[in-house]
């Protein structure tokens, strides 16, 4: 990504499980696999820290519209190869009965200090995210929008919500993946800061003491990335759905052009105290959108309904301006129903249908393989 590109381009990374057809369990990903999506994506495709994960990522996008369109090619293209081996990738943040003791990971150089330098931690990182990535130019633009956009962090979260299920039980929350993921250092709600200097200052201490390499090893929910001129939201689970992941990447774009607008108007979006925000982050991670979030302007707990009502209000005029208003127009359909809702609804028919529990779980795995094809 250029600094002399446009603000608000969109990209969006996505990780991937791969399932064996018949068994639906986990399977590692074949080196020759790896090297026939390489062949036709490039860059654009790498391996994850285990063998059974395949990343992607798009090319830099003006629009939503422009991202459907790599992205429908980049699962297809996945989707393609791995079926030549009899596997089948599926985008949600954990698989349903795997067990994360039995995967092996990648044997790179990155991965290898990876685990050396987080040892048992990391050994249970059987989970996948998506990031959306949205061009700011500016370097202390992107910090103010990040200390502001921090406050819509649960409700994407709850939104995204992809991960029940872990090591064949119902964990209750809607998102079981953060709570593997926020045992990691460097982790969650990303800290006030007022300016991109003092970002650097603080990567720069841990850089040069020998903590971390460079400023890609903090994994904050939302970070300036390391790579590009854009602010890099992290918080989401993947989404089974090609059609749910556009519309959070859109509702990300046009959060992001809307607290932008008000700058440019001498206005801001309040910035609430960490401990705050975390509560809505954690209503977020046990109840998806069910129970909704605290409106902390209002001191009360609103509906997500209600909530993306209000969402729609402050960003129509950004969507419209983006070209995803369809998109994000979505958000009410995701509200009611998140892809946690949908896997439990499966299991629990299957399980009503006579079916034992380890069929119902398989039953999960068949679904979210459905979901992955459907819109490719």
């Amino acid at each position: 990504m250029s600094t002399s590109g446009p603000d608000f381009t969109i990209g969006i990374e996505e990780e991937y499980l791969l399932v064996d057809r018949d068994s639906l369990d986990l399977a590692e990903a074949p080196e020759a696999l790896m090297d026939a999506c390489q062949s036709e994506l490039e860059d654009q495709v790498a391996p994850e820290f285990l063998k059974c994960q395949i990343e992607i990522g798009t090319k830099v996008c003006a629009t939503v519209g422009d991202a459907r369109e790599d992205l429908r090619r980049l699962r297809s293209c996945v989707a393609k190869h791995a079926a030549q081996y009899n596997l089948a990738p599926i985008a949600a943040s954990c698989h349903p009965f795997s067990d994360w003791r039995n995967q092996a990971h990648t044997r790179k150089e990155r991965y290898q200090n990876l685990q050396y330098d987080l040892q048992g931690v990391v050994e249970r990182m059987l989970i996948c995210g998506m990031h959306v990535h949205v061009g700011v130019k500016d370097p202390d633009r992107r910090i103010d929008l990040m200390t502001q956009l921090t406050y819509f962090l649960p409700h994407l979260l709850a939104l995204s919500c992809s991960s029940p299920f872990w090591q064949g039980r119902d964990t209750g929350l809607d998102s079981y993946r953060l709570t593997v993921f926020d045992n990691l250092p460097r982790t969650g709600l990303p800290p006030h800061m007022n300016s991109f200097s003092e970002f650097e200052r603080s990567v720069t201490i841990l850089v040069d003491l020998g903590v971390i390499e460079d400023s890609s090893k903090i994994w904050w929910d939302l970070r300036p990335s390391s790579k590009f001129p854009t602010l890099e939201t992290r918080i989401c689970d993947v989404q089974p759905s090609l059609e749910d992941t556009l519309t959070l990447a859109a509702v990300i774009q046009a959060l992001v052009r809307m607290l932008d607008r008000l700058a440019k108007r001498n206005q801001r979006w309040r910035t609430y105290d960490r401990f705050l925000v975390a509560e809505n982050r954690w209503r977020a991670q046990r109840y998806g959108t069910s129970k909704g979030l605290i409106d902390l302007g209002q001191r009360k707990i609103v509906s997500m309904s209600d909530l993306m009502k209000e969402i729609m209000e402050l960003i129509e005029e950004d969507a419209e301006a983006c070209g995803s208003l369809k998109e994000v127009e979505r958000i009410h359909q995701m509200a009611g129903e998140t892809s946690s809702s949908r896997q439990r609804a499966v299991y629990e028919n299957a399980i009503a249908s006579g079916l034992d529990r380890d069929a119902a779980l398989r039953a999960i795995v068949q679904h979210l393989v459905g979901e992955f094809h459907r819109d490719l």
